[in-house]
């Protein structure tokens, strides 16, 4: 563990999808020793931490994120003597290993709700959310659609499960209950984890008068993120969780965290934050109104997602530390959402990288976007297999779109996107597996893979740069400054410690775009494009991005 305080601050993390990476026993599906076998590509790449999504025993309703016991391992993913090789294996190249920390709820295979469904009298019924009554008592819509409520088999009584029905919400009104995933915490920090991302941790707290509110849909129901995301009162509930775990390890923490205002940053990520940092969806929701309603397109524009993004750099350095990504499990691939179609390249794809990975905060990389990979092209809703992709494909066709239109939503906003297999090769299935895939490649022949790809050259320098170079003190630790005198496409920051200072100038656009500096270029650290630049005039070429001293 390390000795530092804020460590992370230094850290490159890369986030593995495990059922996607790599297929080390040929049945189709990632697993932990697939994992272990690609260490060293990770080393080469130049990352220093790995956050693996869920690995534990689960019925896979929502891809490992219903977990049905908190300390098995599921076994298509491997053993705990598995876990215990990864982390000796990581260890030897010093990279560090993050897990996911689900406990805004648990499926409902896990054994207290399995307790709490076979007795109403049982201690455990009060381990989740329960209400006696012959009609939901509610309106609330769930996350993944439907009724936030689901009946009890025999009985006149609902369970509340603010995300899939078998996804039970836990009842964080219950101190036992809160104790015993205290506890839980604490033995895998035992066991040599670096730390945590912490999943939806803003909906542990529900309004207690589980009012309903006026509808928002056709179905008669409304989202339950008002009453469940964020309410007060759960500050009370996080400084308990920080101070019984994270606050005994020199751990890491990162908040998945939305409905959190900017106002509000200062109490999860400052100095008795709850978090070490958290992610900030603002910018990365831009393409449609509600993260949750895909049909709800907008027309975003370039001035509108670098105001955003100024916006949440400025919030995070005032408050704290952030965690900066472009693509994440639950997001569509950047390539595919911010670019325009006839550039959706190698280039374009460096170029959004850049802009990125020089803010200020601890870069994220995804499986896959350091290849420059695209979103995946399906003919039929059958083809998917997220759940939420399905819910909100019948929710468009229920608000008035043909399904065509509804297919046409899902592809662009659909979290299979990103789980597609990893393209190790050009050879069929991407050198993932020798079998067919548990999901269908983005290409069963993958052009874009991990062999000689530019991208990753790209990744690996910029990697460099923050990690092992002159200016790396001024990346790692500089404040950050947008600049606003450049044209309204074009994203433009400066990173400035006692070190020195660099500038990030990054075209958000498919047209060229030129202007003049105040003073000539120094230095050009870092180009997407690979052009010359000198003197005081630049012409960035469509997603072009640069990093240069003046």
């Amino acid at each position: 563990m390390e000795t530092e305080k804020n460590w992370w601050q230094k850290e490159i993390i890369y986030q593995i999808y495990p059922k996607s990476f790599k297929d080390s026993n040929q049945d189709g599906i990632g697993d932990l020793k697939g994992i272990i076998e690609k260490l060293p590509y990770l080393k080469k790449l130049g990352v220093t931490t790995l956050w693996i999504c869920p690995i534990f025993s689960s019925p896979m309703v929502d891809n490992g994120y219903d977990i049905a016991d908190f300390e098995g391992i599921n076994p298509q993913f491997g053993t705990m003597e598995d876990v215990d090789l990864l982390l000796a294996e990581a260890k030897k190249l010093n990279l560090k290993i993050m897990l996911d920390l689900v406990i805004n709820h648990t499926s409902d295979e896990h054994v207290w709700f399995q307790k709490a469904l076979a007795d109403k009298n049982s201690p455990y019924r009060d381990y989740y959310i329960f209400k006696e009554g012959k009609e939901p008592p509610n309106n609330w819509r769930s996350i993944f659609g439907g009724s936030v409520w689901e009946k009890v088999p025999n009985e006149d009584c609902y369970y509340l499960h603010v995300f899939d029905k078998r996804q039970p919400d836990l009842n964080w009104e219950n101190a036992e209950m809160r104790q015993e995933l205290y506890a839980m915490i604490n033995r895998w920090l035992e066991k040599g984890i670096a730390g945590f991302r912490i999943d939806s941790i803003t909906f542990i707290k529900k309004d207690q008068d589980y009012a309903s509110l006026p509808a928002d849909g056709v179905d008669g129901l409304v989202s339950c993120k008002e009453k469940t995301r964020n309410r007060p009162g759960i500050d009370t509930f996080l400084h308990e969780l920080r101070r019984e775990t994270f606050d005994k390890y020199n751990c890491v923490t990162v908040g998945e965290a939305p409905g959190v205002s900017y106002e509000e940053f200062p109490t999860y990520v400052g100095d008795n934050g709850y978090f070490s940092m958290i992610f900030d969806f603002h910018y990365a929701d831009i393409d449609v109104e509600s993260g949750s309603d895909w049909f709800k397109r907008t027309n975003w524009t370039a001035a509108e997602f670098k105001a955003l993004l100024k916006q949440s750099q400025d919030a995070l350095q005032k408050a704290g530390w952030g965690a900066n990504f472009i693509e994440n499990h639950d997001q569509p691939r950047a390539l595919s959402k911010f670019v325009a179609e006839d550039f959706q390249n190698a280039q374009s794809a460096l170029g959004l990288g850049a802009m990125y990975f020089f803010l200020r905060g601890t870069p994220f990389i995804y499986q896959g976007q350091e290849l420059g990979m695209v979103n995946a092209e399906r003919t039929d809703i059958s083809q998917f297999d997220d759940i939420s992709s399905i819910d909100n494909y019948e929710r468009s066709m229920k608000e008035g779109f043909s399904a065509q239109e509804a297919l046409r939503f899902v592809n662009q906003r659909s979290r299979d996107n990103s789980r597609t297999p990893m393209p190790w090769d050009g050879s069929q299935y991407g050198g993932f597996s020798q079998q067919k895939p548990w999901l269908a490649m983005t290409e069963e022949y993958p052009k874009i893979n991990a062999e000689d790809n530019a991208v990753f050259k790209g990744y690996q320098k910029m990697i460099s740069l923050r990690q092992q170079s002159e200016i790396s003190d001024v990346l790692q630790k500089g404040d950050i400054a947008f600049i606003e005198d450049v044209p309204e496409s074009v994203i433009a920051y400066q990173r400035t410690a006692a070190s020195g200072s660099l500038v990030s100038y990054t075209n958000f656009s498919s047209e060229k775009v030129a202007f003049v500096l105040e003073e000539p270029i120094k230095e050009v650290h870092f180009d997407s494009h690979n052009q010359d630049f000198s003197g005081m005039s630049i012409e960035l070429l469509p997603y072009q991005s640069i990093l240069i001293s003046k």
